[in-house]
């Protein structure tokens, strides 16, 4: 049995997808980026801005789920220019202070203009 997770505080849907599916005690959270939900533009700033509030979205739909980063067992992150792997991993490291989570970090041509990161996540209950 699935179930959809639904976050007034993340960025709604811009296709036909859910922000999260609970399914037992995972909880997937569909590609997150940097969009403010207030908005709906993606923030202006540098790789940290936009990390920072990438995983933002990603945690108002996790608590969404009841859920918080602590949660998270993998995370895939894509960035815009692999160069730019080092300073966003500075913001990464402060989001998970403890028992870090599996991670995949690619380069990949991302939707949305002036977008330099995605990411999105499994959870576990």
């Amino acid at each position: 049995m699935k179930q959809v997770i639904i976050s007034e505080k993340a960025p709604r849907p811009v296709g036909p997808y859910s922000q999260a599916i609970k399914v037992g005690n995972l909880v997937f959270v569909a590609g997150q980026g940097p969009v403010d939900p207030k908005t709906g533009k993606i923030v202006s700033g540098d790789i940290q801005e936009q990390t920072k509030q990438t995983f933002k979205n990603i945690e108002a739909i996790l608590n969404a789920a009841g859920l918080t980063l602590e949660h998270v067992v993998k995370v895939s992150v894509f960035l815009k220019n692999i160069g730019d792997f080092s300073r966003m991993n500075e913001i990464y490291a402060t989001l998970f202070k403890r028992e870090q989570p599996a991670r995949t970090t690619v380069q990949a041509s991302l939707p949305l203009e002036g977008m330099l990161i995605e990411a999105d996540v499994v959870a576990s209950v």
